[in-house]
């Protein structure tokens, strides 16, 4: 089945330096867009990560400091990828919880403002899990009958990905195909965050949704706290978690 586009998606993977969204760096990214007409392009590229990449990280997307060390650093590329994206929805495997989080703090700090407001976000993983419960590989093999072959390169994993969604919606008459039917469903919760440290409630209001405030209105401690705001923005958090920190309490102060 054919995704049914009202506006581009642009299907991505991120190879790492690691998996700590505040601290990790991307290596390689490749990006996969899909125009509403089914026009389609595709930009791979290295990155220099400006940090060493660690022997552990290498092992498994098999990149090494040499392999980069021409490439451009993220900086340098930053404002083209944001214009290759501009107006898409996002779509990856394990996106809403990493890729999306990591790209997020990539752009932020290049000084490149990254607003995810308006874009579909839509994990095939979490799709996945709550169908099947496997892995991309297996899933590859589950529902486009094929092997992933060059497992963990970024441009291998994403057109998988792509594959996958569109395999999805065959199988599952029950899912929609509209992107934002296909992003509620592959959310686990609302995030505010990217990476759910604040979160929405069934009310639609931010809370926390970590230590001693959790399920705590984020303006109601703020108003009480208000040292809990330096805290976490001193504090190893996400630059996009410090950026939705700030808009709230920046908010609270207008009322």
């Amino acid at each position: 089945m054919n995704l049914k586009l009202s506006k581009p998606i642009a299907f991505f993977d991120l190879e790492t330096t690691g998996v700590n969204v505040s601290t990790d760096r991307i290596v390689e990214i490749s990006i996969y867009k899909i125009m509403p007409n089914g026009d389609k392009e595709i930009k791979t590229k290295k990155i220099n990560p400006t940090i060493p990449i660690p022997i552990e990280a290498s092992a498994v997307h098999g990149i090494t400091d040499a392999d980069v060390a021409d490439a451009p650093t993220f900086a340098a590329v930053a404002k083209d990828l944001a214009k290759f994206i501009e107006g898409c929805d996002l779509a990856g495997y394990n996106s809403n919880k990493f890729d999306v989080p990591l790209l997020a703090e990539e752009f932020l700090r290049a000084d490149v403002d990254f607003d995810i407001s308006k874009r579909n976000l839509v994990d095939v993983q979490n799709i996945f899990h709550k169908m099947e419960q496997r892995t991309l590989a297996a899933a590859y093999q589950f529902y486009c009958k094929k092997d992933l072959t060059n497992a963990h390169s970024a441009e291998a994993d994403t057109i998988a990905t792509f594959e996958i969604l569109e395999a999805q919606l065959d199988k599952y008459t029950d899912l929609q195909n509209d992107m934002k039917f296909l992003a509620d469903f592959s959310q686990r919760s609302i995030n505010a965050d990217l990476i759910g440290r604040i979160i929405f409630d069934e009310h639609g209001v931010e809370v926390f949704n970590f230590g001693k405030h959790k399920g705590k209105s984020v303006e109601k401690v703020l108003e009480i706290e208000p040292g809990y705001y330096s805290w976490m923005m001193n504090g190893d958090f996400p630059l996009y978690t410090k950026k939705v920190l700030t808009n709230i309490r920046l908010r609270a102060l207008k009322k």
